[in-house]
């Protein structure tokens, strides 16, 4: 699925689905089991809204991180005449739109493969910042802009999935405006310019709206010239994973949207290519 073709009109009965039935409908059978626990909801039956960029050789990773390899193995017409394709790929964990789990920044949490299910889909509330990011390329998200969401959309309720809209993937792939630098190494790290969340919110997130995951549309949840990596170690250590270099929040109402983030499942992982969507209200 291209950008371009990231919001996909799908023609469903005007009532919505139980999750089960909606999670078949989308061919989400990895899904199932943490749908029979929570049988009783129903998710949105509008559009699909794809959340996630593509891997390619434009791919935009940490200045110290692999970026992402793709090794043609075949494509042509084979000696018995039908075509094949295959390719080998390789990319570091953290790059492109991606999965942190838990214990990339605390000891003996959960790995990619060990998240439930259920933490990786949920009702999505998405908080717009891209009028404070626009003018302060280090912007951090602070406690004060969910509570002042709160006043217009209602309390974030626990279990929520919450996306932070910056408008930094606008810049997407252009790293010296999506990372405020193109340069590559470990010399690079300093020069990050991009916003983040405070470590303040991020306990206010986590301790009073309980909340099951955050998304970000920056390449860290943590503002660029974070040298603790603060939100990470406070959301992390209450084992709630990170979403990061999203995209299309735009195309997000601020609630209403259910979203699914399946990473790729490695065992041990600390962080995974992530295939995130949403599925909109209807209209």
């Amino acid at each position: 699925m291209t950008n371009q073709q990231s919001t996909i009109d799908r023609q469903f009965p005007q009532s919505a689905f139980r999750i089960p039935q909606c999670l078949a409908a989308f061919g989400l059978t990895a899904l199932l089991v943490a749908c029979a626990g929570s049988a009783g909801r129903t998710t949105p039956s509008g559009a699909l809204v794809d959340l996630s960029h593509d891997y390619s050789a434009e791919t935009v990773f940490w200045p110290t991180a692999e970026p992402f390899k793709l090794e043609k193995v075949a494509d042509g017409m084979t000696p018995q005449g039908y075509y094949y394709a295959a390719n080998n790929f390789a990319t570091s964990e953290h790059g492109g739109t991606h999965l942190d789990a838990p214990i990339h920044f605390a000891r003996d949490h959960w790995a990619v493969d060990q998240i439930p299910l259920d933490r990786l889909v949920g009702d999505a509330v998405v908080v717009d910042v891209t009028k404070a990011s626009s003018s302060q390329p280090d912007y951090r998200v602070g406690t004060a802009d969910f509570t002042a969401w709160e006043q217009d959309n209602g309390e974030i309720p626990g279990g929520a999935i919450v996306l932070i809209k910056t408008g930094y993937s606008t810049f997407w792939p252009d790293a010296a405006r999506y990372l405020g630098t193109a340069e590559r190494g470990e010399g690079a790290v300093a020069k990050l310019h991009f916003p983040g969340l405070h470590q303040d919110a991020a306990r206010w997130l986590a301790e009073t709206r309980k909340i099951n995951a955050l998304g970000i549309d920056t390449a860290s949840i943590d503002y660029g010239q974070s040298t603790l990596y603060e939100s990470h170690r406070v959301l992390y250590e209450r084992d709630i994973p990170a979403f990061e270099n999203l995209t299309n929040l735009d195309q997000l109402p601020v609630r209403g949207a259910f979203v699914v983030a399946l990473p790729m499942k490695i065992k041990g992982g600390s962080g995974a290519p992530l295939r995130a969507i949403a599925m909109l209200p209807s209209r």
